[in-house]
């Protein structure tokens, strides 16, 4: 047989060469894949979802490799060794039994987790070298560097872990030879994926999800809703009871969307253009969302949207943003503060102090302000940094973290101030009491020997849920990953600023004190409401 690269044949008709032999049907995703694999560039990310088969396509793919190019290496990684050695081995199966590849792998050549084949010139680099992503991989040398499911759960957990499994990918960098390439196949399984950020490096993607077109509606109890393409499938719910909606009996089609005959009153999903219609029929997919726990779950494996497969149980989504400042306004001698065109009635400060040591939470500050309706508005979440006070000659406080807390005092006439009293913050309120000499605010201590997922919990669950907590669009940014991430089992996380949050909203409502008149003192108005204060709008 030549071994001319140009007479060789294509990654498909080698596919087709063994789904005949294997007596395969092949779905046209199958081809679309292989025509991609074919073409992509040096970075390249297929994204299909949990059962698409890809990695029987992986192996096909590696074999034709070996078929074209007998020197090529190839370092295979997943998210553990045996996962890696069921490739490999797999690999090693296509080219024994392909009719074009059979003479490529000697008998007892290497093990399942490096092997070579015929015609390989390296024989320190293997032809194929399979680990798992944590694995040491410092010393190998490929021309590519397969990455088959390496974000999985156990990986991304944490913001840590996420950051150990990047560490690891970037090894790759300095695996590849000049001129190599990088394939990454898998399924989204954390909000910030790892398939979005090489997307937005410039990666060619290939994205095939089980439907084309997907409508959802969250909560379905009216009888009619608009759906912007023709479904084919209806499921309502997830989980254990999910079920797929029948046409003609459950709901029919109308000419703007759906009418169900008796609206579910739960979540209903809208799906158009089956990827593969004769593997996926109705009963397969109910049984797959019925076994499918979260929604998350069901949209990051299945429709390949960047969601953690576990349930968010503080899910930032459901915060109101705003992007307003709160003003001072002055009629008959009295004082109020609005945001926008809400009267704000009370505030609280947090404070959660920390002396920024390594693998210490941040030292967070933040400002909850409540209105008459008892609307929650997020509206700092500050890091504090230095030491807690910093002293001038005279004995008095020039700067620290408290000293931070007197200017945010007065540039958002804070009445109150609670520190959390655990660790640092023991000795803190003597210090924060004399920097805010003269303001008028008030510090209260708060000890708290409550566990601290619990509390979290406790203080935003219910705000979420009934959609009353607003947070200013500075806070959201610094705040959304840990509430995306925050996971009650875990004792160690990133939950700095959510906890100052959850203190805050737990010392909520919080009425304004008194005004100190003393001209020596730094003016700090009172601006809650009263019957004293009218503003009266005539036309004369």
């Amino acid at each position: 047989m030549s071994t001319d690269p140009e007479k060789k044949v294509s990654l498909l008709v080698f596919f087709m060469l063994w789904a005949r032999r294997m007596r395969w049907d092949v779905p046209f995703i199958h081809v679309q894949a292989l025509i991609w694999l074919e073409a992509k560039g040096s970075l390249a990310v297929l994204r299909c979802f949990r059962g698409f088969g890809k990695s029987t396509l992986l192996a096909i793919y590696n074999a034709w490799l070996y078929y074209k190019d007998p020197t090529y290496r190839i370092l295979h990684q997943s998210e553990s060794d045996p996962t890696a050695y069921k490739t490999s081995r797999d690999t090693q199966n296509v080219i024994r039994n392909h009719p074009l590849t059979r003479h490529l792998l000697p008998p007892n050549q290497g093990t399942v987790e490096q092997w070579w084949v015929e015609g390989a010139s390296d024989f320190r680099n293997a032809s194929m070298f399979a680990k798992g992503i944590l694995s040491n991989v410092t010393s190998a040398r490929a021309d590519e560097c397969q990455n088959d499911d390496v974000e999985v759960p156990r990986n991304i957990q944490t913001p840590e872990a996420r950051e150990k499994l990047r560490y690891r990918l970037g090894e790759q960098t300095h695996i590849l030879v000049p001129g190599g390439s990088k394939l990454y196949i898998g399924t989204p399984h954390t909000h910030d994926s790892l398939y979005d950020e090489l997307e937005s490096m410039g990666a060619d993607c290939l994205t095939i999800r089980m439907f084309a077109q997907e409508h959802r509606i969250e909560d379905a109890k009216q009888n009619a809703y608009d759906v912007p393409f023709v479904p084919e499938v209806v499921f309502s719910g997830i989980g254990k009871h999910a079920r797929v909606l029948v046409l003609g009996k459950d709901y029919q089609q109308t000419k703007t969307g759906i009418a169900f005959f008796t609206p579910p009153g739960t979540l209903v999903d809208c799906y158009a253009g089956s990827a593969w219609p004769e593997r996926f029929d109705m009963a397969t997919l109910e049984t797959r969302r019925r076994e499918t726990r979260t929604i998350n779950e069901w949209d990051s494996q299945y429709q390949l949207h960047s969601k953690p497969v576990t349930e968010v149980r503080l899910d930032p989504a459901r915060i109101i943003p705003y992007d307003v400042q709160p003003v001072m306004r002055y009629a008959n001698g009295a004082a109020a503060m609005y945001l926008g065109a809400t009267q704000i009635v009370g505030a609280v400060a947090y404070w959660d102090c920390s002396l920024g040591k390594i693998k210490s939470d941040a030292s967070a500050f933040s400002l909850i302000l409540t209105d008459a309706r008892g609307q929650l508005y997020w509206h700092l979440a500050v890091g504090l940094t230095g030491e807690i006070a910093e002293f001038d000659e005279k004995e008095r406080i020039s700067g620290g973290q408290v000293h931070q807390i007197r200017e945010l005092v007065i540039r958002y006439q804070i009445p109150r101030v609670v520190i959390e009293t655990n660790g640092p913050g023991g000795f803190a309120p003597a210090l924060l009491k004399q920097a805010l000499k003269g303001t008028g605010c008030g510090v209260g201590e708060e000890h708290s020997s409550t566990n601290k997922q619990k509390r979290i919990l406790d203080a935003f669950e219910s705000p979420l849920s009934a959609r009353f907590l607003w947070a200013h669009i500075e806070v959201l940014k610094i705040i959304w990953d840990q509430m995306r991430d925050f996971n009650p089992a875990l004792t160690t996380q990133e939950d700095d600023y959510i906890d100052s949050g959850a203190g805050g909203i737990a010392q909520t409502p919080v009425r304004i004190g008194r005004i100190v008149g003393k001209p020596t003192e730094t003016r700090r108005d009172n601006w809650r409401p009263d019957a004293g204060v009218h503003e009266v709008q005539v036309d004369y």
